[in-house]
Order: C-alpha cells, then sequence, then structure tokens
C-alpha cells in the first residue's frame, strides 16, 4: 500500500518536470550558463579576495580582452542555429586586418610597397571582401550542396592563403585616425576596487559588439527572418513544406557571418595595430566552443545571441582563474574542454526530456 502511494505522488512530480522541461527547453541551457557564470564569478571572489578578484576592471576586462570573440560569436550563432558550421572565421577575420593593413600601408620592409589607400576605403574593401567570401560559402552549401564543414574548410584556407598572398610580414597600421580610434577609452573609476587609482577602460569594440548583439537579437526575436533561421535548423524539409525561403535563408546566414568575421578582424586589428597573416589560428574553435556553451544547440534551431554572450563570458571567466591562480594555461583549455562536453551532454539529455513528453 506505501508502495502504491508513493507511485501516485512521485509520478505527477516528474510528468511535472518534464512538462517544465519540454517548455522551456529553448531557454534553459543559456539560463544553466548564466547560473554557471555567477556561481563561478562567486567562487572567484572567494578564493582571489586578497587581490581583489570581485571588481569592476575584472569583469569588463571580460569584454575588453577580446571584443572579437564576442563579435565572431554573434555570427556563428546564426549559423549554428541554421544547422550549419563555418570554420573561416578566423581565417576570415585575419585576411581583414591584412587588407586594412596592406591597404593603408604606403610601404613596408624594404622592397613591399602597399596600396596607400585611405583607411575608410581599406576598411570597406576589408568588410566587403569578409562578406563576399561568406556569400560564396553560402552559395557553395545551399546551391551546390557542399557540407558546410567541407565549404568552410576551403574557405579558411583561401583566406589564410590569401593573407600569405598579400605578404607574409607583420604590416603596422599608422593611420593616425585608426591608431587614435584604437586607443579610444571610456574611463570610470573601479568603486570596488580597494586601489583607488584603479580605473575601468572600455574600448570602442565592446560597443560595436553592443550595437551588433542589439541588432540581431531585435532580428531573430522580433522579424520574420529570424524565424526562418529558427525554422531552417529545427526541420529543413518542414520548413520547405511551409512555404519558407530556405535557399535565401541560409545563405544569409553564411553571408551575415562573413560580415561579422570581417567585422571581428577589424575590432581585432584596432585593437593591436597590425595586420598579419597569423592572427587568430585557432579562433574558430574557441567561438564554436563559447557558442556551443552558451546553449545554442549544435544540430541546430535552438540558442540565442545573448546566451553565446555569457559562453564566451564563461570561458573568459576560465582564463581569470587561470591568470589570477598564477596555474598553467593549458588548465584553461581543459576546463573549456571540460564544460563543452558538460553542455553537449546537457543538451541532449533536455531533448530527451522533451521529444518524451511530446510522444507521452
Amino acid at each position: 500500500m506505501s508502495q502504491e502511494t508513493t507511485t501516485i505522488q512521485t509520478t505527477p512530480k516528474k510528468k511535472t518536470f518534464s512538462k517544465f522541461i519540454a517548455r522551456h527547453v529553448k531557454i534553459i541551457p543559456s539560463i544553466t550558463t548564466l547560473i554557471l557564470f555567477i556561481i563561478a564569478y562567486i567562487i572567484g571572489g572567494i578564493l582571489f579576495s586578497d587581490i581583489g578578484f570581485v571588481t569592476f576592471r575584472t569583469f569588463f576586462s571580460l569584454f575588453t580582452d577580446s571584443p572579437f570573440l564576442f563579435i565572431s560569436a554573434v555570427g556563428m550563432t546564426l549559423v549554428i542555429i541554421s544547422g550549419g558550421i563555418d570554420l573561416s572565421v578566423g581565417s576570415v577575420a585575419a585576411l581583414s586586418t591584412m587588407i586594412i593593413a596592406y591597404g593603408t600601408a604606403i610601404e613596408h620592409g624594404p622592397d613591399l610597397v602597399g596600396m596607400g589607400w585611405p583607411i575608410g576605403i581599406s576598411i570597406f574593401l576589408a568588410l566587403a571582401v569578409g562578406t563576399l567570401l561568406g556569400f560564396a560559402m553560402g552559395v557553395l552549401i545551399q546551391v551546390f550542396k557542399v557540407e558546410p564543414f567541407i565549404a568552410t574548410l576551403a574557405g579558411m584556407f583561401f583566406a589564410r592563403g590569401m593573407t600569405f598572398v598579400i605578404s607574409i610580414d607583420s604590416i603596422p597600421i599608422r593611420d593616425e585616425w585608426f591608431t587614435a580610434l584604437g586607443r579610444w577609452r571610456i574611463q570610470f573609476r573601479d568603486v570596488l576596487s580597494t586601489n583607488p587609482n584603479s580605473m575601468v577602460n572600455i574600448t570602442i569594440g565592446v560597443f560595436i559588439f553592443l550595437a551588433l548583439l542589439v541588432f540581431v537579437a531585435i532580428l531573430m526575436r522580433s522579424t520574420k527572418l529570424g524565424r526562418n533561421i529558427y525554422a531552417l535548423g529545427g526541420n529543413e524539409q518542414s520548413a520547405q513544406l511551409m512555404g519558407l525561403p530556405v535557399r535565401s535563408t541560409r545563405i544569409f546566414v553564411y553571408t551575415f557571418n562573413g560580415f561579422c568575421s570581417a567585422l571581428a578582424g577589424l575590432v581585432f586589428a584596432l585593437s593591436l595595430g597590425s595586420g598579419f597573416g597569423r592572427h587568430l589560428i585557432g579562433m574558430e574553435l574557441d567561438v564554436i566552443a563559447a557558442v556551443v556553451i552558451g546553449g545554442t544547440l549544435l544540430t541546430g534551431g535552438m540558442g540565442y545571441p545573448l546566451g553565446s554572450m555569457f559562453g564566451v563570458m564563461t570561458t573568459g571567466l576560465i582564463g581569470k582563474f587561470v591568470t589570477f591562480g598564477n596555474m598553467l594555461s593549458g588548465y584553461a583549455r581543459i576546463a573549456t574542454a571540460a564544460l563543452l562536453f558538460l553542455f553537449i551532454v546537457l543538451q541532449r539529455i533536455i531533448i530527451i526530456i522533451a521529444d518524451k513528453n511530446k510522444e507521452a
């Protein structure tokens, strides 16, 4: 009798839990990332309280240290939501830095002469080339039915190769306006720091990222195009049967991601002041990891740009732990791998529970 009573009492709880998972399946991974970030930040504050971990300077440095990753993660989020992948983002970003540097350079090295273009033309050309490469990869994937992995792998090799065709050297960007923009800061005193001279610096790259994030958040939430991207990643055949513009939607996603990659390269060039073919090698893996940790489903149809922001912040926080704890940098990679595995498993469990609830 007691066993029957227990079964009767626990079954509704299980059904309620399953319904809750099914109802909030899209937001749970991103919320989990946010909670994990907050917990990790609190732990960091406890472990490193004597050296000032919980300060505005530490928090905002998560953005100012690598705004190019945040920008690229926004574009990659759309690609993965649509059910694709893009391995070319780091190479396209590096190509962007080289186009800006070579375009503005008058000379570099004993026998190498740059184009000497105005900085505005060089920036426009860099963004246009990145966008065009994204469009080309989108056409390969949609029109010629090339697998996204292969098409973007080819794009990665092509863009990286072009950087070395332009020059094998690092080219400094000496344009005064560009240099001044890269050094521009909004400063305010860090009131959480015990050091009265501690200042927080917010760079132009952070504002570029925030503007892009707001634009994409509105696009995905409030426009037909955003709904089409979710539908494409959720089930491409169903999207076609509903008459949705699958062809143009997929091409747009890769074109926009190409633009984001070039924009990330521009922001990176602003911070470093140079173009080089070896810039940002492996960036695509960091971006994909951050997007998945941020709650975007690898198979498509689920994810949020804001979640990807938390994903980049979480991986950045791991780096802060390594720095404050004077640990080897390899520990950051190991921790990122563990988080990536954890979130892939979490996503799979959530999807299984949601599917079972639909069948029931």
